[in-house]
């Protein structure tokens, strides 16, 4: 028997109506570090719930920057929304320009707001300077007030007009 590819107490589960695979391959192609794991399909057990044909995927472990997801093929019932987002901490302008641009692409425009955006699969991202936090908890609450208004007027986070604000 295969061996689970972690062994973190809790899982994101991500319900898709049919693209499981093609989102599972799409995010690993995103995010370096990452890798596949087990796929389950369905039988002709349980047709009349599922409504999948058999052998179909109806399940896929996967792994983005350490963090382990499933991937479940569950039907049209369950949509993602903003409720649940992933963040993605990034060091460098360079590292939210390549989240942003692979995550934008074919997603919802109308989503896109400081920071967050949400995918091709519908399911949402925040994509975060990691010197974000550290400005937004400072005690001066002017250095607040001017990152955020400078936040606000942003779709995806650029650091430089962020630090301009926080200096000023």
């Amino acid at each position: 028997m295969e061996k689970r590819i972690s062994s973190q107490k809790i899982t994101p589960n991500l319900w898709f109506d049919n693209q499981a695979e093609e989102a599972v391959q799409f995010y690993t192609s995103v995010f370096k570090n990452s890798k596949i794991g087990r796929v389950s399909r369905y039988t002709k057990d349980g047709y009349e719930h599922h409504q999948k044909p058999e052998g179909s995927v109806m399940t896929i472990e996967f792994v983005l920057e350490g963090q382990e997801f499933v991937a479940l093929n569950g039907g049209p019932l369950f949509t993602f929304n903003e409720a649940i987002s992933f963040v993605i901490n990034c060091e460098t302008q360079e590292e939210i320009d390549h989240y942003w641009g692979r995550l934008t692409e074919g997603g919802d425009e109308r989503a896109q707001v400081c920071g967050w955006l949400k995918d091709k699969f519908g399911v949402s991202w925040q994509v975060v300077p990691t010197a974000l936090n550290e400005m937004i908890l400072d005690p001066d609450p002017g250095k607040v007030s001017r990152v955020l208004q400078c936040m606000f007027s942003m779709k995806k986070l650029d650091i430089a007009p962020l630090k301009a604000a926080y200096e000023a």
